[in-house]
């Protein structure tokens, strides 16, 4: 990096450099004031040849040791005292350390008991926490599946009831087939697998007419042959109102052997042509099937 490039970098320069010479020249001139030769520092003692002493007149060359008791030991002349106040400053020294360290003891001791009781407390809530959440968790579960059973058990005993009581049946098969909202196989025990006429009497072989119609009794019913030399099972299905006359006729439905028009249209007459007794209790439209076997010239 280059400096002083600019003439405003040269300037600050100079007038920095002589502000730090001024200020060196003020330090040396006006500076603190200090003594030559320095004073000395520490404690004054007192002239003396001796540990103890008594008095107030001050000697100017050491004293003789006769007129001092300096024969003795210091620690016997002043046995008593001084042994008195060792022993009782070490003892009061050490009474308050032994005091301090089993205050220290009793308060370490306190904190270990109180940490130590407040882990058990947090340990206990945390496991009647766990054991409220695990509780918790039991009775949604078995709510859940007491709810699934009865779900399950109101689907049974409305299928049960939909089908009739067809579990409790005494059949040797199974399956479904009619023309109702029921389960169930609907037809008579004398009828035939393939027809398509549940009720009523069945055909009277070739050349007959049968039909089924469910509690609405013998119907009549007119003949019309047919313009062709053609044979074979006409299934025509019907709707009857309550005055027992066939408002619909659809021939040629399920169970037809033979769809030829020649015989699809005399058919259909035959069918319309049944006539019921009227019966106020049933249906506005009740469905039923006629079924027309036809033979070679008929």
């Amino acid at each position: 990096m280059k400096y002083l490039n600019t003439k405003h970098e040269r300037n600050s320069a100079k007038i920095t450099a002589l502000i730090v010479l001024i200020l060196l020249l003020l330090l040396f001139v006006v500076g603190p004031p200090y003594m030559d030769p320095p004073e000395e520092y520490g404690v004054a003692v007192n002239f003396g040849n001796s540990n103890v002493g008594s008095g107030t007149i001050q000697p100017d060359k050491p004293v003789k040791s006769k007129d001092l008791n300096i024969n003795k030991p210091p620690e016997e002349v002043q046995a008593q005292p001084t042994t008195s106040e060792k022993v009782e400053e070490p003892t009061q020294a050490a009474s308050e350390a032994l005091k301090e360290d089993v205050l220290t003891q009793e308060t370490e001791a306190a904190a270990a008991i109180k940490k130590e009781e407040t882990a058990k407390k947090a340990k206990a809530t945390a496991e009647a926490k766990a054991k409220a959440e695990a509780d918790k968790l039991a009775k949604a579960k078995a709510a859940a599946e007491a709810k699934k059973k009865k779900e399950e058990a109101d689907k049974k005993a409305k299928l049960d009831a939909m089908m009739g009581g067809l579990n409790n049946s005494d059949g040797e098969s199974s399956g479904s087939e009619g023309t109702d909202n029921q389960a169930g196989d609907k037809g008579q025990l004398n009828g035939s697998p393939y027809a398509t006429s549940y009720f009523g009497d069945p055909g009277t072989g070739s050349g007959g007419v049968g039909y089924g119609l469910k509690g609405r009794g013998s119907p009549t019913n007119k003949v019309f042959k047919q313009d062709c030399n053609e044979s074979g099972l006409v299934v025509v299905r019907i709707e009857v109102n309550q005055n027992g006359q066939v408002v619909k006729a659809e021939a040629g439905v399920k169970g037809t052997e033979n769809t030829a028009p020649c015989l699809l249209e005399p058919a259909r007459k035959i069918a319309v042509s049944h006539k019921w007794k009227p019966d106020a209790k049933a249906p506005t439209r009740q469905v039923g099937f006629v079924s027309i076997n036809f033979k070679l010239g008929q």
